[in-house]
């Protein structure tokens, strides 16, 4: 059972009112932050007085703030702990660096339980009993399986991007984390987009949570323009480096695969422009050095998977483009809501070819927007050539395949073309063969070993037969089953 609070108008355009502590208030005016965001005015009251909640906004409004800072406030009341559980690895070192800004003063002490990174490293931030421990579930339940952590103090639980949290890839995991927690707790959900079925999995976490949205689920920001290019398959490449041409500024591409994407990375270097990527299979010190590159304005292009949808918070992205529509319509708003954020404006351009219109109109139905459609031919091009394609997939591993039709060998085998050639004139016949044992005449037999029961002097034994008599084996002519 959940309660709505719909949108209210604003009245106020301080933190003052909504119950905050004066010492986080202090903090909070250091930091620069005036007004709340709407998601943030109607979620930290409620928050703070300890009850669950389902918030539901849009990308950039400030949701970490929104959860961060009657956590923090309620931590220091009840002398409890709080866990965050986050889907990326980006996602959780980002909510870390948020809460150090607003608990650095106060002596808060966090750990990141993350994979990618040292865990004896991780073992010694738990032992210094920290405040917050922000997780991605996979490391998490590793650490459980080793006893190395206690969750039975956690009274605040949060998840962020609940929508990613709850479907069927992460539900398992947080049913094996969940048991390790105490049942009277308090439990925030926060995301961008959040379904009926995702709601009623949630139910499950929750006590009568209050659904606090300031914007339909699926809502896209106000200050980003979307269009879609149906465009050939083949001249997507050709229209990638002519768009980045158009803009200049920060961009970042989305493909569905992270084969695409560190493919694409390269042709986009080879245009003259610098580049990074960041898929599953970079490492955590890639994936991060590659971020803040793109942060500082090290590389101008990041081409990423969706792994990099919901923990990326740049507020300068001038472009998006999905160079590959997402396999599910909620990750379009996630990939889009990485730019326009903070009330700066942006633009999103989705590749969209023939065969996707179910696509766009499953994309539409969930943003209730029509988003403008542009269709083009081929792309020109030079002196006929044809269209540049993505380099074929090469393997960097030696050969160490065997014969073939062959079957598994122990030893190295040469590849094929390192083999040497057949003599001219031979034949298979003409080759020496080794003698069939089974057919050169019988074996020798051994005089001093006994024989088993059903063999024949010389011959093979039958394996088949006891090896020795017993009342259990009783031979019979009946047909077996009766």
């Amino acid at each position: 059972m959940s309660y709505t609070i719909s949108m209210i108008t604003e009245t106020q355009n301080t933190f003052q009112g909504l119950g905050i502590a004066p010492k986080l208030m202090e903090i909070i005016d250091k930091l620069g932050f005036k007004s709340p965001t709407p998601i943030q005015r109607q979620s930290i009251p409620v928050a703070i007085s300890g009850k669950d909640l389902i918030g539901i906004a849009q990308t950039g409004t400030g949701k970490t703030l929104a959860f961060g800072i009657p956590m923090l406030q309620r931590l220091a009341a009840a002398k409890t702990k709080g866990l965050v559980l986050a889907p990326t690895r980006e996602l959780a070192v980002q909510i870390n660096e948020s809460l150090k800004q607003i608990g650095r003063s106060l002596g808060l002490k966090t750990a990141v339980i993350i994979g990618g990174e040292s865990m004896f490293r991780q073992l010694a931030n738990l032992r210094q009993n920290p405040h917050v421990i922000i997780a991605t579930p996979g490391r998490l339940i590793d650490i459980l399986g080793e006893k190395k952590v206690n969750l039975s103090n956690i009274g605040v639980l949060v998840l962020d991007e609940a929508d990613r949290m709850l479907d069927m890839g992460f539900a398992p995991q947080l049913k094996q984390i969940i048991p390790h927690l105490p049942k009277v707790r308090q439990t925030l959900l926060f995301s961008a987009t959040m379904d009926e079925a995702v709601t009623n999995i949630a139910s499950a976490f929750l006590k009568l949570p209050l659904r606090i949205e300031v914007a339909p689920q699926g809502s896209t920001a106000d200050l980003v323009s979307q269009e879609i290019i149906m465009v050939n398959r083949e001249d997507k490449l050709q229209l990638v480096k002519k768009t980045l041409d158009e803009y200049k500024g920060s961009t970042l591409i989305f493909c569905r695969t992270k084969f695409g994407a560190k493919k694409l990375a390269e042709v986009i270097k080879r245009s003259g422009h610098t580049a990074a990527e960041i898929h599953s299979n970079r490492s955590l010190n890639q994936r991060l050095e590659a971020l803040n590159g793109f942060k500082i304005g090290k590389y101008r292009v990041l081409v990423a998977t969706d792994i990099a949808a919901r923990g990326i918070d740049v507020t300068n992205i001038e472009l998006v483009i999905n160079y590959d529509l997402p396999e599910k319509a909620e990750d379009y708003v996630h990939r889009i809501g990485r730019t326009a954020r903070a009330g700066k404006a942006g633009h999103a351009i989705s590749f969209a070819t023939q065969d996707q219109h179910s696509d766009i109109r499953a994309i539409e139905r969930l943003i209730k927007k029509t988003v403008p459609v542009k269709r083009i031919g081929a792309m020109p091009r030079v002196d006929g050539q044809q269209p540049e394609r993505l380099p074929e997939r090469t393997y960097d591993r030696p050969f160490r395949g065997g014969r073939r039709f062959s079957g598994p060998s122990r030893g190295f085998n040469r590849p094929f073309e390192n083999r040497p050639p057949r003599p001219s004139g031979s034949s298979f016949s003409s080759r020496p063969q080794k003698p069939n044992p089974f057919e050169s005449g019988p074996r020798k037999v051994n005089p001093f070993r006994p024989q088993r029961p059903g063999s024949k002097p010389g011959g093979r034994s039958n394996r088949f037969a006891p090896r020795f008599k017993s009342r259990r084996f009783v031979p019979s002519d009946r047909p077996f089953g009766r």
